[in-house]
């Protein structure tokens, strides 16, 4: 679809494109690109778009700082030097294609599943993230992978409580009059529901930040919760325990919509204000008062964010905190619930978006993301082909030496698509260049509201490069992959995405698809249509669906016990899961390493993304690490200095900040740095494992014991090897 003007800013040769930010944040904005004879010169939040509301986030509003980057890719380049050293020539699109159709083919002939797919959320939209690259792997029969790194933990735990990845619509916090911000820090990952919040906040709310660290965020609630790193099980158990004991349960509604109160109440009963004071490492009169203020001030509100699942125990903690509202009724009230994810509301035609069926009878196996480095390393049969693209293993995957070895290997083939050239790049064999979300088209879905929103290209793509739906289709002809499937268009894919029949379809989006008699493939394409005219649509969901119950559970409730948990053989009930690496579960491990820590995004970094943008750099500056005045002077460390942060898997270099923001024994090692771009060439990778949560095969990011030490004089850690990390260690 061409640009699509959205008004005449009375300037000649100007026009403003309808566009949406790809990046994985729960805000999904909708962008107004301006540009001037065919050069975007101005990327804005839409003021119209009601959770938009014409504003952008620090990173989102430097976007044409990556457009127009001079580091930029803009040709395929072919590697001429050994893996990881950088060093490329340019080749042409057909040399790049003919040798990677060449090679998948040879491996694809003997054995397909010696072929990975590894790809995330570098872009969010349904065309550009799971579009033709899903329908390319699954015709080709290679493995599958298992997208856990972020949100997996906690969809499972929302999953097995509520039926799905549902909850509040998050533009009715505003209405809330007790908000508790757990796990999260929205002043840097979701700056619309901060405004919300502060809205609500202005009308006489209380805020109460769940932290370990005294975010931004925390220091401007009206109180802060400091609990100790993986222990949100253990104080949402005490929650339930106070809510019984001071009689603030809604029975009613309790009774009529929810399974398995008596057996979480007994269960909670092991956890008084005493316990979860130890465990938590907060006053119990905090645990107590807590729960008075959420079983007598209505509407409450949680807003969940994926930090708090980073643990062993993540999945369970969330299990635990989704169903807190079900127990004071808050579910009665639009601006009362939970909300970790609203992606569920959202009813996606998933076997005409992505086509499985493509894989006939074969059943390839799974291997999980979140274990890239041990795939790489130890699966049998071995990888021997990897395609990368909207990802950047090598600095975001736990246990980053292991990784960097198996990218190391000389035998594995190796393509990577990409706009820039990361450490993930530097071990690619070829790298594609992609456009950027102001040259393609897309549509998003969200995961922290209720609109689509669509994004249509407002300039020319930028030197050779191409969206990643036609790499694939090129790639998917080069091979003779000739379904159908994989010649569709980018709209084609978009309109394959929705579901026509669902009740949830926008009202404008349902009048079209009457007026076509009904769901058929000319509906689709009419559907798309309009939404691209409109640039956004809300879905029909009433703003408090489930006010009467109707949960899209098995049973129709919120499951504090869930059968089909019992049928796995695996408790049915969430309880406090202990994380793998703490002085309380690891004693003789916290002897060596007793520092608890967590790894945040800097604030002006998402992820891995905008690392490379000078301006957002320039503002970080260098790898930091928040260490509590107790801790630093135990150690000797004074401000500024350079310190090592280490433990057994390896080693990063930080400049250290002494701050009482953070707890005695935790850490704060801000992230995702680039390893070439951090001193030494490791970032806070370097010391997480691969270890699995409780439920969903997640990452244990915030499941990290450590040590702080002062870095030798011209310090240097080596990044050639696992070994050399633990040694420098």
């Amino acid at each position: 679809m061409a640009a699509n003007p959205v008004e005449n800013p009375g300037t000649p040769g100007e026009t403003v494109v309808r566009g949406a930010c790809p990046h994985d944040c729960p805000d999904t904005c909708a962008l107004r690109t301006t540009v001037r004879d065919g050069v975007a010169i101005r990327v804005a939040g839409d003021p119209d778009h009601p959770p938009t509301r014409g504003v952008l986030c620090t990173k989102v509003s430097r976007y044409l700082e990556r457009v127009y980057a001079t580091d930029r890719l803009s040709v395929p380049l072919r590697r001429v030097g050994p893996k990881g050293s950088g060093r490329f020539e340019p080749a042409s699109w057909d040399e790049a294609l003919a040798d990677i159709a060449s090679r998948l083919g040879a491996i694809a002939a003997r054995d397909p599943e010696r072929i990975l797919p590894y790809s995330y959320a570098g872009t969010m939209g349904i065309v550009q993230g799971d579009g033709i690259g899903q329908r390319f792997f699954h015709a080709l029969g290679a493995s599958l992978i298992d997208r856990t790194i972020c949100s997996s933990p906690g969809v499972h735990g929302l999953t097995y409580t509520l039926g799905g990845p549902v909850g509040m619509d998050v533009e009715r916090f505003a209405d809330a009059r007790l908000i508790l911000i757990w796990g999260s820090n929205p002043i840097t990952s979701s700056v619309h529901f901060w405004s919300l919040a502060q809205d609500a906040r202005r009308r006489g709310a209380k805020l109460v930040a769940i932290d370990p660290y005294r975010t931004a965020t925390a220091e401007r609630c009206d109180e802060h919760v400091a609990l100790r790193p993986g222990t949100d099980g253990a104080l949402a158990l005490g929650i339930v325990q106070q809510l019984v004991e001071q009689r603030l349960v809604d029975r009613a509604w309790v009774d009529a919509h929810t399974v398995g109160f008596e057996a979480l109440a007994a269960r909670a009963a092991a956890w008084p204000p005493e316990r979860v004071a130890e465990t938590c490492g907060i006053p119990a009169a905090q645990v107590v008062a807590l729960a008075r203020d959420y079983g007598t001030i209505a509407p409450a509100a949680i807003r969940l964010n994926y930090g708090m699942q980073r643990v062993r125990g993540g999945a369970n903690a969330v299990r635990l905190v989704a169903g807190l509202p079900a127990l004071v009724g808050a579910w009665k009230h639009a601006a009362g619930g939970v909300l970790l994810s609203a992606s569920g509301h959202f009813n996606l035609d998933v076997a005409a978006w992505q086509r499985p069926d493509l894989l006939g009878e074969r059943r390839p196996r799974t291997l999980n993301m979140s274990t890239i480095g041990d795939a790489l390393l130890e699966a049998d049969p071995p990888v021997e082909a990897l395609v990368v693209w909207n990802s950047n293993p090598v600095a975001v995957a736990p246990d980053s030496s292991k990784v960097r070895r198996g990218f190391a290997r000389e035998d594995l083939f190796t393509v990577v698509i990409e706009q820039f050239m990361t450490d993930t790049a530097d071990h690619a064999d070829w790298v594609l260049p992609a456009t950027t979300q102001l040259e393609h088209f897309d549509l998003h879905k969200t995961y922290g509201h209720r609109w689509w929103v669509v994004n249509r290209p407002a300039i020319a793509p930028i030197g050779q490069a191409l969206p990643n739906s036609e790499i694939f289709r090129r790639l998917a002809a080069r091979m003779g992959l000739d379904h159908p499937a994989l010649r569709a268009s980018d709209e084609e894919v978009a309109a394959d995405a929705l579901r026509l029949d669902d009740p949830r379809l926008p009202t404008p989006l349902a009048a079209v698809v009457a007026a076509h008699g009904g769901p058929g493939p000319a509906a689709r394409r009419a559907v798309l249509e309009t939404l691209a005219e409109l640039g956004y649509a809300k879905l029909a969901v009433p703003e408090a669906p489930f006010a009467a119950g109707g949960f899209p559970s098995p049973s129709g409730k919120v499951e504090f016990t869930s059968a089909r948990l019992a049928a796995q053989g695996l408790d049915p009930l969430a309880d406090y899961v202990p994380p793998y690496e703490s002085p309380a579960s690891d004693p003789a491990l916290a002897a060596r390493f007793p520092l608890s820590m967590i790894s945040p995004p800097a604030r002006h970094f998402m992820n891995s993304t905008f690392v490379n943008v000078a301006s957002l750099r320039a503002t970080e500056r260098e790898p930091a690490v928040d260490v509590h005045p107790e801790d630093a002077r135990a150690r000797g460390l004074a401000e500024g200095a350079m310190v090592r942060v280490f433990n057994d898997r390896g080693a990063f270099l930080a400049r250290l900040r002494v701050s009482g923001r953070t707890r005695p024994g935790v850490v704060v090692g801000w992230g995702v740095w680039w390893p070439k771009l951090a001193p030494g060439g490791h970032n806070v990778n370097a010391v997480t494992g691969q270890a699995l949560t409780d439920l969903g095969r997640g990452p244990t990011f915030y499941d990290c014991l450590v040590e702080v030490a002062a870095a030798p004089a011209g310090a240097e850690l080596r990044a050639d090897s696992r070994a050399d990390s633990r040694a420098d260690a």
